[in-house]
């Protein structure tokens, strides 16, 4: 008899032809950036727990706490009666530290993109996107329903120039990551909210891989760039943090609106009470300890001065804890990936349709629990690996990239 389901295997088959089909593995989070996959310790390059705050004792006993009071779920929607004092106390911990009058919770980072943008504009309205955005900022410009437009990546010329074809529209919204997760280069933020300003547009940046990191205080590229706070912030609690869940800051009617208006707030269960306990003793951490940032820029650059002395060149536009190296191929990717394994190191391979096609990469990512020795050992087998499989190291090529849209 026929199966339905048969075409699932010749895709699964296409996929793993073209180097692109994914599997699963069990990987056990280890002290001091170090995991074990397959039975085998290995220096975990691969996360984004940058700060090294997931494994941190005061995190976890926070989150004891919080389980001690309120139990293992948060029982519903926040809406409904899912918003506990542990969420009332992350939200205003939240808005204390962005500098912001109110924040909401989200379940993901994910659900707190999709949900904010398609809150904002609907089918009256246009939503433009850098071409490298994340893929939650892209799924929430098309669920919008919004007319949407992709402007090439961090081109604000060319953003302003899309922008003045369309001054009758009813609302104008602007999307953007701060940092880009695959290429670790900041947004042109300042010249972003200028261009917002001129063209009575909204501006949505996504902090996810800028939360903690970037700044004086960590509060991300925003920071960076001293954009208004009238920019509306979107975050997780995943990455820096070393929590789960997601975020939007901003002025109080924004996030009354959203509170009313946002699908994934209103209907998905709320934020564990422990993921909220977590990420509000991560923030405590953060604003007392800003030597982790501190630490993991110098890592970072290490690695990058290491990598350059082998003939290894990252992207040149990345700043901080990611450090993409593109190989272009996916099936070389992998192999390198591979070889890396093979000498103790856990890096991401990214390929398709993560990144554009012929843009497959390594995508380092650096930790401040890694030493000096730590980057040094990494760099060297990193070029061991490309002399392995034949591989160069490409320069920083803007040019040729695919759309993301």
């Amino acid at each position: 008899m026929h199966n339905p389901l048969d075409w699932i295997t010749t895709e699964l088959s296409q996929l793993q032809a073209e180097n692109l089909r994914r599997v699963r593995r069990t990987v056990q989070p280890l002290a001091g950036g170090w995991c074990e996959v397959d039975g085998r310790r290995l220096r975990n390059f691969a996360g984004n727990d940058y700060l090294g705050l997931a494994g941190d004792p005061r995190l976890a006993e926070a989150a004891r706490q919080a389980l001690d009071s309120a139990g293992t779920g948060a029982r519903a929607s926040a809406l409904v009666c899912g918003r506990t004092e542990w969420h009332e106390r992350l939200e205003a911990r939240l808005a204390a530290f962005e500098g912001a009058e109110a924040a909401l919770l989200f379940p993901t980072g994910y659900a707190a993109n999709v949900g904010a943008i398609a809150a904002l504009v609907g089918d009256s309205d246009l939503v433009i996107s850098d071409r490298l955005n994340h893929a939650s900022l892209i799924d929430g410009c098309r669920l919008s329903g919004a007319r949407v437009r992709v402007y090439p990546h961090a081109d604000a010329a060319a953003l302003d120039r899309e922008l003045a074809k369309h001054r009758d529209v009813r609302r104008k919204l602007i999307v953007t990551d701060g940092v880009f997760s695959m290429d670790g280069d900041l947004a042109p933020l300042g010249e972003l909210e200028q261009i917002a300003q001129r063209h009575d547009a909204m501006l949505l940046v996504d902090e996810a891989h800028g939360t903690g990191v970037f700044g004086d205080h960590g509060r991300g590229a925003c920071e960076v760039f001293h954009v208004k706070h009238s920019v509306i912030r979107v975050g997780t609690l995943s990455k820096a943090l070393g929590s789960q869940g997601g975020f939007v800051v901003g002025p109080q009617s924004l996030i009354d609106w959203l509170w009313n208006k946002s699908r994934p707030q209103v209907f998905s269960t709320a934020l564990s009470p422990a993921s909220c306990a977590a990420a509000a003793a991560a923030l405590d951490v953060i604003e007392a300890e800003p030597q982790r940032r501190a630490i993991l820029q110098q890592r970072s650059d290490e690695l990058r001065v290491a990598l350059r002395s082998l003939g290894i060149e990252p992207l040149a536009a990345s700043r901080g804890p990611i450090v993409p190296v593109v190989l272009g191929d996916a099936g070389q990717t992998m192999r390198v990936a591979q070889s890396l394994s093979d000498q103790g190191f856990l890096v991401g391979a990214i390929r398709p349709p993560t990144v554009p096609r012929n843009s497959s990469r390594l995508r380092i990512s650096v930790c401040s629990l890694h030493s000096f020795d730590d980057v040094a050992a990494l760099a060297a087998a990193v070029a061991l690996a490309l002399q392995g499989t034949s591989g160069v190291a490409r320069p920083d090529q803007r040019d040729g990239r695919g759309v993301r849209e």
